[in-house]
């Protein structure tokens, strides 16, 4: 291994962990797809829209880290 894939390994390793912290943080979804279909959602159209600024935000870092998680990979794997 050349000093290259040792500092893509390492980046790679904690963008991981990362990703995992954000995606962890961010508020669950109730049931999703099976409670809207069934009826059982406590909120209504207009309540998911109203999403916290907490909740936007990680979505976006979830978004952009992905991003570099994916590009880091394949950087990776053509060195």
């Amino acid at each position: 291994m050349n000093a290259l894939e040792i500092v893509l390994a390492v980046l790679l390793c904690l963008v991981s962990v990362l990703l995992i912290v954000v995606i962890m943080l961010q508020s669950g979804k109730e049931a999703g797809l099976s409670s809207a279909l069934a009826g059982g959602s406590k909120d209504s159209y207009l309540n998911k829209s109203k999403r916290g600024n907490k909740d936007k935000l990680m979505a976006s870092w979830t978004k952009w880290i992905a991003l570099v998680f994916v590009l880091l990979t394949l950087a990776l794997n053509l060195v």
